[in-house]
């Protein structure tokens, strides 16, 4: 087999990988309506990956009880509308028939729905993270038809 036809072989498939990979953040922000929900920092430094604000979403995941049950397997997280911000009205192991839920994975210590980090530099992550801790922030999340999730935004909220 010649040189040249391996090496087009091996990059479609890496290709084809990183499409996998990104998929469903790209499927939520090009097909994906958007919703608000609210947030609070956790951390904003990771030597590895940069400056980054993680996020949380306290109206959102399930009792501490209740995570870990099945571990590694999907979790949808069904969400209502609450005063112009997205909460949850519950969690289920089998995929909603309708309404807007996320689609996440139960790791047993937290639940990962892929809404959870927004990179920024280091100096935007320090300021973010003071804004979130003073005055409340409101994440803007696109969510298509599968539950697949991602951020588009930090906004300041309304209180």
């Amino acid at each position: 087999m010649n040189r040249y036809a391996v090496a087009a072989g091996v990059a479609a498939v890496q290709l084809a990988l990183t499409g996998v990979a990104v998929a469903p953040q790209l499927s939520a922000r090009l097909t994906g309506d958007t919703y608000l929900m609210r947030v609070a920092p956790v951390d904003p430094i990771d030597p590895f990956r940069g400056a980054y604000v993680v996020l949380d979403y306290p109206d959102l995941w399930p009792d501490e009880a209740d995570r870990g049950e099945g571990e590694g397997r999907t979790i949808y997280v069904r969400l209502v509308e609450e005063d112009g911000l997205m909460v949850s009205s519950g969690w289920t192991r089998s995929r909603p028939e309708d309404g807007a839920y996320l689609a996440c994975r139960d790791e047993r210590w937290e639940i990962r729905c892929g809404i959870e980090s927004w990179f920024v530099s280091q100096d935007e992550a320090r300021r973010i993270e003071e804004t979130l801790r003073e005055d409340g922030t409101v994440a803007e999340v696109k969510i298509d038809g599968r539950g697949n999730a991602a951020v588009v935004g930090l906004l300041p909220s309304q209180r």
